[in-house]
């Protein structure tokens, strides 16, 4: 389904990451006049989600991109798993070259983690140590997002714009060398 300003894609229990990359093509190939949200259903796992902001904003465009998981956050007080780890992917493109890309997850590791086994499964609770309540409120934030908009299953919501100011440039040139997010780790 689309209309100006909207688009809404069945992904039908598909692997999100083909789901993504067919959005991604889709929004660089016919980019939104001003901005779009798009919204993705039924679609799991997303994988890291600052690669397609990533592609978008080499394409010109900047994107706000989160995505909902298997309930893994307990309440930082305890409890039973409430939300998932609900990444959160921004980037902004930039005239000068890189864009800055900032990908949070809601965990202090991810589920990747895990399963590689560099993480326990104990250590999949909010970042933040004292302030893991902050984190824990924005997975609680995004997962009732995707939820709303997406309806049942997992899946992605995305804010794809053009922008109408550039301001990477003269904020690469404020932070004075301080390596930003989405930056190699060089």
């Amino acid at each position: 389904m689309a209309e100006e300003g909207y688009e809404r894609w069945e992904g039908r229990g598909a692997l999100g990451y083909l789901t993504l990359a067919a959005i991604m093509e889709a929004q660089l190939g016919s980019p939104p006049p001003h901005a779009r949200l798009v919204v993705a259903r039924e679609c799991f796992p997303t994988g890291v989600l600052g690669y397609w902001v990533r592609r978008l904003a080499e394409g010109g465009l900047a994107a706000a991109l989160t995505a909902s998981s298997p309930a893994r956050l307990a309440h930082p007080d305890g409890g039973p798993p409430l939300a998932g780890t609900n990444p959160l992917a921004i980037a902004i493109p930039s005239s000068a070259g890189d864009p800055v890309v900032a990908d949070v997850s809601m965990g202090k590791v991810t589920h990747g983690d895990v399963l590689a086994g560099t993480a326990t499964p104990e250590e999949l609770v909010p970042f933040g140590g004292e302030q893991a309540h902050k984190a824990f409120a924005l997975a609680v934030g995004l997962q009732l997002l995707v939820d709303a908009l997406a309806g049942e299953g997992y899946g992605a919501v995305l804010l794809v714009a053009r922008p109408e100011a550039d301001p990477v440039p003269a904020f690469r040139e404020r932070a004075a060398g301080v390596r930003l997010p989405g930056d190699g780790a060089g």
